[in-house]
């Protein structure tokens, strides 16, 4: 199984990807690990791609979590058998990842290089709010959902998340 999670920052992308990863027993890669080096210092774009290809080819299943679309998006929405689309509103996201900043203050989430203690500070908040909101992001996201209508869940808020989660237990 092929699992790929794209959605807004601070939707949560990360956590479900772990989750997803555990009930399978497949690898995950996680995208801002991909993209961060210790201590915030972002790797070139020619590393980041190559860790993405690598993984890719050497996994029979995986789980992805960001966005990146530098980062083999296409063959990523094409390779996944199941998309899902995080699209929580903005204050949603937020609130999450304000609550997340004091869940990990001063620690490395798993799911980010180590030495990238949790922050959030004003270029974070910009980004939730408004910056990762570009009318280009939006249309790439129906873009995906218009090309694989048949694997694309649409999540946009936690009730609907959890009725997710819980729908996987239950298989």
């Amino acid at each position: 199984m092929k699992i790929a999670i794209i959605g807004y920052s601070g939707s949560g992308k990360s956590t479900l990807a772990r989750k997803l990863a555990e009930k399978y027993n497949i690898a995950v890669l996680h995208f801002d690990a991909v993209q961060f080096k210790p201590n915030w210092e972002i790797r070139s774009d020619a590393v980041k791609k190559k860790m993405t290809q690598v993984f890719m080819d050497i996994h029979d299943s995986w789980v992805i979590d960001g966005n990146y679309s530098k980062l083999s998006f296409d063959r990523r929405m094409e390779e996944a058998d199941v998309i899902i689309l995080l699209l929580f509103n903005r204050f949603s996201c937020f609130y999450r990842a304000w609550r997340r900043s004091k869940v990990y203050a001063n620690k490395t989430r798993p799911d980010m290089a180590e030495g990238c203690n949790e922050k959030f500070d004003l270029e974070f908040m910009k980004w939730i709010l408004w910056k990762g909101r570009t009318r280009q992001t939006k249309e790439r996201y129906r873009n995906v959902i218009k090309n694989y209508p048949q694997k694309v869940t649409v999540i946009k808020n936690q009730m609907q998340l959890d009725r997710y989660i819980r729908s996987l237990t239950a298989n």
